[in-house]
């Protein structure tokens, strides 16, 4: 039971941590760049994103077994897709504001690459229980990920967090911070610190060229 209990943990921490899909994997960079000019559009795309990773994760996962290899990717955008559909009719149901301002980017969650990845590398390899916790895991990652790059970006862009003035009166916003050039920069910084930190610890993720892991090709190189 014990190992069962750290297993589940590690699959959860994993998408936070080690294998966080935004700033470790560089994977969803489009939406994280684009809406966390504010908090608040920052957090209902994570709160949206989530709930189609998980779902997608479950039905998937339920499906392993049934769905044939040959069509495992048009099947698996039609169950993301319909999860989609909901959040869609959901929220501009109820939050229509925060609809018009995530735009485009709630139906491009169908083809994000991080739910096509999880559904295609974990779900239709594992239990629904683990493909769940998983998605959860991966959600919670790129969900704090927007927000800790929203808050950067609304701070110091605007003054503000969350709408509320949080900077001093004669505080003056640095307004590339709200623009294309801002996001790139929070985004190189945060990725920067990580890659020190993974150094700093020693905990460094394998990544890979085409088939090949990077540090094979390193290791080739040093014994040429």
């Amino acid at each position: 039971m014990a190992q069962e209990k750290v297993s589940k943990v590690s699959i959860l921490t994993n998408g936070i941590i080690k294998e966080n899909p935004v700033l470790r994997l560089v994977l969803g960079t489009c939406s994280a760049l684009a809406l966390t000019t504010s908090v608040s559009n920052a957090f209902g795309m994570g709160a949206a994103f989530t709930f189609v990773l998980v779902m997608s994760n479950i039905i998937i996962a339920m499906l392993r077994k049934i769905i044939p290899a040959k069509v495992h990717l048009p099947c698996y955008i039609v169950v993301i897709a319909s999860f989609v559909t909901i959040v869609q009719m959901v929220m501009q149901a109820f939050t229509q504001s925060l609809y018009d301002a995530m735009g485009v980017f709630i139906p491009l969650i169908v083809v994000n690459c991080i739910i096509l990845g999880r559904a295609e590398m974990f779900a239709c390899k594992n239990t629904v229980v683990d493909s769940a916790i998983d998605g959860v895991g991966m959600g919670i990652g790129y969900t704090l990920t927007l927000l800790l790059m929203s808050t950067i970006r609304e701070i110091l862009g605007n003054g503000t967090w969350m709408g509320f003035q949080i900077m001093p009166e004669g505080y003056v916003p640095i307004g590339i911070m709200t623009q294309s050039p801002g996001a790139f920069l929070c985004f190189g910084l945060l990725m920067g610190l990580c890659i020190w930190v993974e150094e700093k610890l020693d905990a460094r993720i394998e990544r890979k060229i085409g088939c090949q892991p990077i540090k094979d090709l390193q290791e080739g190189e040093d014994n040429k």
